[in-house]
C-alpha cells in the first residue's frame, strides 16, 4: 500500500466542503435505509444529476455517504419491524425482530451499530490493503463459480431461515421459478407473463419484497392489537441495553471479525455480494458456535454476524467498480456513472495517478460508517421505545411507506396488485411456518444464476465445469451446510420428543412445529399448482429456455410433497383444519385488513392515490384503532405533507391519473393548486 497516497487520500476527504457534502450523504442515507422500500439506490438516482457541477471530491462525498450507510440503518426496519430495509438486512430479521418483541431492541442496536461501524471500516481499510492485490482473486471467479456461490447462498438461507429445511428449499425454488417471469436471458421468448405486458420485463423486485415480508408483519401487528413488544419496558429508557449491545459486540470480536473478512471478499465478487453475504456470514455463525439452538430466537449473535457483513460488503464491492470498471450491484452502477461524469475513468488510473483520490473514497467510507454509528446510538434510545408504541399507531404511517416503496419501482397500477398478492402469500407463509426469505433471496439471484449456468454450459459443452477447484469447495461447503442443518433438526426432533426419530428423512427435514397447520397445507397446495403449471410450457420451450425453470421446479414439486405428506398424515382432518382456521379472530381480522387494502387501490383509481391513502389511514385509525379525530386529523396532516412534500416535490412521482380527475379539479378553488390533492 502506498502510505503517502493513504494519507493524501485522508487530507482529501477531511477538506471543506467535500465533509459537509459526506455529512449530508449520511443523513439522508440513514433515512433511505430506515424506511422500507426507499434505500441507497434510490437516494443516488436522486442526487446525481446535482453531481454534474461538483467537484470530484465534493461529488463523491456526498455519494458515497448515502452509499455506505444505508445498510447500517436499514436495521431499524429490520429490528422494529421484522421488514428488510434493504436486501442485505433479511438475515438480521431472524435474531433483531425477536429481541424487539421481548423489549430488548436497543440491545439489537446497540450491537448492530457497534459492528456496523466496525465491518464499514473494516472493509474499507481491506480496500485499501487489496486494491493492488484484487484482480487476480475477481479474475478466478466465473461463471461457474457465480452459479455454485448463488446456489450456497440459496442452501444456507433455505435450510437457515426456518424450522424445517424442506420448507425453506421449496420456497427457495419457489423464488427461482419467480425469477423466470418475463423473457428469457438467451432467446426472446416470455416465460408465465399471462398476456400482460406489465410481466414481459419481470416480476418488479420491491413490491415483491415488500409484499412478501412487509405487509404480513404489519397485518400481525394489527391483528394482535398491541406494540412490537409483547413486554413491558422494564425501565423509562434503555441507555442501559445500548450500552449491554455494544458490550455483546465487544464480547463476540472474533465473530465481528470473521464476519467482516466474509464480507469483504464476497463483496469483491461482482453481482452476487450484498444479496447473499448476510445469510453466508449468518450460517457461518451458526455452524461455529457450540450452542446454536437460540440462533433464530433472539440471539444478539445472529445479529452481529449478517450486521458486520454487510456493511463490510460496501468496501469489498468498491474494488470492482473503482479496479475494473465491473460494478456489483445496482448502487455501484450508479457510482460507476459518478465516475464518468467526473471525468474518472475507472482502470489503471485508479490505482497510480488518482490513487489519492481512490483513497479518500475510502476514507469517505470509513468516516462515514464512524459518523452513522454514531448519530444512530443516539437515536436508538428513542427509536427503542417504539416498541412500546401501539401498534395501531406504527401500522398506518407504514403502510404509506410500503406502498409508495412499490409504486416507485414502475409507477404502474401492477405494482400495487403485486404487492397485495405477495402481501396475502407471506401471510399465509407466516402463518403456516414456510419461510420467507428463500424466496426473495432466490428470486434476486435467478436472473444471475440463469445466465451463469448457461453460460457455463456453452463454453464447457454440459457440466464439464464442475470439476474446476473453486466449484468443488464450493459443492463441499454445499453439502457440509445440508448435513449441519439435517444433524440440528435431528437434535431439536429428538428433543421434543425425547426419544431417537424412526425415519431419518422424513424426521429431519421436516422437525418443525408450525403456526398454523391449515395455512401450511394450503401454501404447500399453492407451491404445488404453481410447479406444476410451470412445467407445462416448459415441454414447448427450446432446452435453453425451459432449463433454469426446471432447475427450481423439479426438486420444488418433490420438496412441496413432501411437506405436504407429512403435513397431511400428521395433522387433524383438513376439514377440521379449515374451521379452526376460519374461526380464529386473527384470520377474520387479517382478511378484513386485507380487504381495506384491497378497497384502497379500487378507490385509488377513482379519486386518486394520495385521497385514497389518507382515506384508508384516517379509517384505519377511527375503526381499527378507536382514536379520536383530535389524533387522527394531525395524524393524517402528516401523512399528506410527506406524500406531497416527499414524494410529489422531491421524487417527483408520477401519480395514476384517476377516473374522476376532471370532477376533483372542477371542484378545487383556483387559488389551490391540483397536486396538492391529486
Amino acid at each position: 500500500m502506498n502510505a503517502g497516497a493513504f494519507f493524501d487520500g485522508l487530507m482529501i476527504a477531511l477538506q471543506w466542503p467535500g465533509f459537509g457534502f459526506l455529512l449530508l450523504g449520511v443523513a439522508f442515507g440513514i433515512w433511505l435505509g430506515a424506511v422500507p422500500g426507499l434505500g441507497g439506490p434510490l437516494g443516488i438516482v436522486l442526487v446525481l444529476p446535482f453531481t454534474y457541477g461538483m467537484d470530484s471530491v465534493s461529488a463523491f462525498a456526498l455519494l458515497l455517504g448515502i452509499f455506505a450507510v444505508t445498510s447500517t440503518s436499514d436495521t431499524i426496519a429490520s429490528v422494529m419491524l421484522g421488514i428488510p430495509g434493504t436486501a442485505s438486512a433479511q438475515a438480521t430479521v431472524l435474531d433483531g425482530h425477536p429481541m424487539a418483541r421481548r423489549g430488548e431492541a436497543a440491545r439489537a442496536f446497540g450491537a448492530a451499530f457497534t459492528v456496523s461501524a466496525f465491518g464499514g471500516v473494516f472493509g474499507a481499510v481491506i480496500l485499501a490493503l487489496s486494491l493492488p492485490i484484487a484482480l487476480p482473486i475477481i479474475l478466478r471467479f466465473n461463471n461457474p463459480e457465480l452459479f455454485v456461490l448463488a446456489l450456497l447462498g440459496l442452501t444456507m438461507v433455505g435450510s437457515l431461515s426456518g424450522r424445517s429445511v424442506s420448507k425453506g428449499l421449496a420456497a427457495a425454488a419457489f423464488g427461482l421459478v419467480l425469477s423466470c417471469v418475463g423473457y428469457a436471458q438467451d432467446v426472446a421468448i416470455p416465460r408465465y407473463w399471462m398476456d400482460s405486458a406489465y410481466l414481459l420485463d419481470k416480476l418488479p423486485l420491491i413490491p415483491v419484497v415488500l409484499g412478501i415480508f412487509a405487509l404480513p408483519e404489519l397485518i400481525d401487528l394489527s391483528v394482535r392489537d398491541t406494540s412490537i413488544s409483547n413486554r413491558a419496558p422494564k425501565s423509562k429508557n434503555n441507555w442501559h441495553q445500548l450500552g449491554q449491545g455494544m458490550a455483546d459486540a465487544v464480547r463476540n470480536w472474533w465473530l465481528a471479525l470473521r464476519c467482516s473478512a466474509i464480507g469483504v471478499y464476497i463483496g469483491m465478487i461482482p453481482g452476487i455480494g450484498g444479496a447473499v453475504v448476510d445469510w453466508i456470514a449468518y450460517g457461518h455463525a451458526l455452524q461455529s458456535t457450540k450452542n446454536p439452538e437460540s440462533y433464530g430466537t433472539g440471539d444478539v449473535r445472529g445479529v452481529i454476524a449478517p450486521e458486520a457483513a454487510n456493511n463490510a460488503v460496501r468496501g469489498g464491492s468498491l474494488i470492482p467498480t473503482v479496479a475494473f470498471g465491473v460494478p456489483g450491484s445496482a448502487m455501484n452502477a450508479l457510482l460507476l456513472s459518478a465516475l464518468l461524469i467526473q471525468g474518472l475513468q475507472p482502470g489503471a488510473q485508479m490505482l497510480t495517478t488518482q490513487l489519492p483520490m481512490t483513497y479518500s473514497m475510502v476514507w469517505n467510507i470509513v468516516l462515514a460508517n464512524i459518523i452513522a454509528a454514531g448519530l444512530l446510538m443516539v437515536m436508538a434510545n428513542h427509536i427503542a421505545k417504539l416498541s412500546f408504541v401501539s401498534g395501531h399507531l406504527i401500522v398506518p404511517i407504514v403502510v404509506l411507506f410500503v406502498f409508495m416503496g412499490a409504486w416507485l419501482t414502475m409507477a404502474e397500477l401492477g405494482d400495487w396488485i403485486s404487492l397485495l398478492v405477495f402481501g396475502a402469500l407471506g401471510y399465509l407463509m407466516k402463518r403456516g411456518g414456510w419461510p420467507r426469505p428463500p424466496v426473495i433471496l432466490a428470486f434476486i439471484l435467478g436472473g444471475l444464476m440463469e445466465n451463469s449456468f448457461l453460460l457455463s454450459w456453452k463454453i464447457h459443452q454440459g457440466l464439464g465445469w464442475v470439476g474446476r477447484p473453486i466449484v468443488l469447495v464450493i459443492l463441499a461447503l454445499i453439502v457440509l451446510t445440508l448435513v449441519a442443518s439435517l444433524r440440528r433438526a435431528a437434535r431439536k426432533a429428538r428433543a421434543a420428543r425425547g426419544e431417537e426419530p424412526e425415519d431419518f428423512v422424513s424426521s429431519h427435514l421436516d422437525s418443525d412445529e408450525d403456526q398454523d397447520r391449515f395455512a401450511s397445507l394450503l401454501i404447500g397446495l399453492v407451491l404445488v399448482a404453481v410447479f406444476l403449471a410451470a412445467a407445462v410450457p416448459t415441454f414447448g420451450w427450446p432446452a435453453e429456455v425451459a432449463a433454469f425453470p426446471l432447475i427450481g421446479i423439479v426438486p420444488g414439486v418433490a420438496l412441496s410433497l413432501l411437506v405436504l405428506g407429512r403435513e397431511w398424515f400428521s395433522s387433524k382432518a383438513p376439514r377440521q383444519l379449515w374451521r379452526d382456521f376460519q374461526s380464529r379472530r386473527e384470520t377474520r381480522r387479517a382478511l378484513q385488513l386485507l380487504l381495506y387494502l384491497i378497497a384502497t387501490v379500487v378507490l385509488a383509481l377513482l379519486i386518486g392515490q394520495k385521497l385514497a391513502l389518507l382515506v384508508l389511514i384516517a379509517t384505519y385509525l377511527v375503526k381499527w384503532g378507536g382514536y379520536g379525530w383530535r389524533l387522527t386529523i394531525p395524524y393524517v396532516a402528516v401523512c399528506w405533507a410527506i406524500l406531497t412534500g416527499f414524494y410529489d416535490r422531491i421524487v417527483h412521482v408520477f401519480w395514476m391519473k384517476p377516473l374522476l380527475n376532471d370532477q376533483i379539479r372542477a371542484v378545487l378553488p383556483d387559488w389551490l393548486p391540483a397536486w396538492v390533492i391529486l
